[in-house]
């Protein structure tokens, strides 16, 4: 931020939402006077703050504050209720929640005090629109050292309740540099945000922070739907975008039965959080008249891309290579044994990788080296690229957000009509996955339907994205050979059934 004074960078756009326009000087006034109000408020250097905050121009404006403090933002996402938010706080110890009042209909500050009547360190609750009162005289705060962890991003692993990552500023600029190197980001980026911002892939690679950090300017859109993001694009003429495949269909759908928006602008639309179909990332170039970027990486570290003078071929049918040359990565099968042939799981090392998790949490995702188990299973090309083929484990990517299996299931127990459950992925054409809860119900007369239950897991404080999309009820669960219960074989069963009803 001290850029920001610059004679040539400070009167440019900095960052943009649909009601804030903020130039770098502004950007960096505003940044100093919220740290000085967060101080005032008595948050101290190292205190954990939860955000969880829309993509505004105040999100941006808050993260620099608590940087320029030395307290660490932890991110949360506006879809996140209670039950995650009850976690994710008790974990960091926080001692603040921002928030942004009632957004999209959505009474977030009755939820901010429900948290905090269940976490005891928390002591200040700060809605958005409070920001402009708690805004202090600027003065100088001391500064962070390099190696000092800079925020909590969180793990989507499998546990439900996000494990806490701690970044430190040095390996997350290291990330955010080397992205903007890969990336040709430069100051004539305009990098737009569809994704919820606090995700590390409109972070930092590059997002948000690498469009700062090149002199270039963010822009923020409320929703990914072409309806609200192109007019944005328009108007502020931006030429990259990170998205999950979802959203890519969406936009390429659009543009393919042609549209009155001049999103002629856009140069490279980069693609990741979930594995991109290739037919799919054939169609998006010539569709939206852009360079297609696969991006697969992790909050954890590693980020691989296609680079964006790669063969066609390459750029559709894998996920990239590691965008440093430190990167280490290694092939083991269930076993923890080295996989030299075909697929298997990744573990990988690197400068800018964690080494563990906030509070030592989660130790068996490290191999007894310190490689991180990713739980990605992939496969290795001959010029280094990763195709990715799925996931070890019960997680479930539902179009890039991540869904713990064993959390729903235990949720779904709690359902006086539900005797047992197993929750497994479903191939889905536009989210990659489903979300089936197969269920065997408490009175087999009277099973639970598909509303009854995503009610109650809503009301049981969970995420909109982690309620189930199907439920199958059956009378028992189908078992391997030593008695334990097959999810293979319930994929299949569901996919057989899938099937037969499409021939029907």
């Amino acid at each position: 931020m001290a850029r920001a004074h610059d004679t040539d960078l400070a009167d440019r756009i900095a960052v943009a939402d649909p009601d804030r326009t903020v130039t770098y000087r502004r950007l960096a006034d505003r940044v100093g006077r919220l740290a000085a109000g967060f101080a005032d408020l008595g948050i101290e250097p190292g205190a954990r703050v939860v955000l969880q905050m829309p993509n505004t121009v105040a999100f941006v404006e808050t993260v620099f504050a608590l940087f320029r403090l030395g307290a660490l933002p932890v991110f949360g996402l506006p879809a996140h209720r209670e039950a995650e938010l009850v976690g994710i706080a008790r974990a960091a110890d926080a001692v603040a929640i921002v928030h942004p009042g009632v957004h999209q209909g959505f009474d977030h500050a009755a939820l901010a005090q429900s948290v905090a009547d269940r976490v005891d360190t928390i002591a200040h609750l700060i809605p958005i629109d409070r920001l402009d009162e708690i805004a202090a005289e600027p003065r100088t705060h001391a500064p962070s050292n390099p190696s000092d962890v800079a925020f909590l991003q969180l793990s989507g692993g499998s546990t439900g309740i996000p494990k806490l990552i701690p970044r430190t500023h040095d390996d997350y600029l290291y990330s955010v540099w080397r992205s903007n190197e890969v990336c040709g980001v430069d100051a004539d980026t305009v990098y737009l945000v569809v994704l919820p911002v606090a995700h590390n892939f409109p972070m930092s690679s590059p997002g948000i922070l690498g469009a700062i950090y090149a002199g270039g300017t963010v822009v923020l859109s409320p929703s990914p739907a072409p309806s609200v993001a192109w007019p944005l694009v328009e108007r502020h003429r931006a030429t990259m975008v990170g998205m999950v495949p979802p959203i890519a269909r969406l936009w390429t759908e659009t543009a393919e039965r042609g549209s009155a928006a001049d999103v002629s602008s856009l140069q490279t639309i980069q693609v990741g959080g979930a594995r991109c179909p290739d037919e799919l990332a054939r169609r998006i170039g010539p569709a939206l008249g852009v360079t297609l970027q696969q991006v697969f990486g992790m909050a954890e570290g590693l980020v691989c891309y296609t680079r964006l003078d790669d063969p066609i071929d390459v750029v559709t049918s894998t996920q990239g290579r590691p965008m440093s040359p430190l990167d280490q990565l290694r092939l083991v099968d269930e076993d923890g044994e080295p996989v030299s042939v075909g697929r298997g799981f990744l573990e990988v090392q690197g400068p800018y990788t964690i080494r563990g998790y906030w509070g030592g949490a989660s130790p068996d995702s490290f191999a007894d080296d310190g490689w991180y188990r990713t739980g990605d299973v992939v496969e290795i090309t001959d010029r280094g690229d990763l195709i990715v083929r799925g996931r070890g484990g019960d997680r479930i990517n539902r179009g890039g957000e991540k869904v713990s299996a064993e959390q729903l299931e235990e949720h779904l127990l709690g359902h006086d009509g539900v005797r047992d459950v197993i929750v497994v992925a479903v191939d889905d054409a536009y989210l990659g996955e489903r979300t089936c809860a197969y269920v065997i119900a408490a009175a087999p007369d009277a099973p639970p339907k598909l509303p009854e239950l995503r009610a109650f897991a809503r009301s049981r404080g969970l995420a909109e994205w982690k309620l189930p999309d199907i439920v199958s009820v059956v009378d028992a669960f189908p078992e391997t050979g030593v008695g334990k219960v097959s999810r293979k074989r319930l994929r299949e069963l569901l996919t057989a059934q899938t099937a037969a009803a499409e021939k029907r």
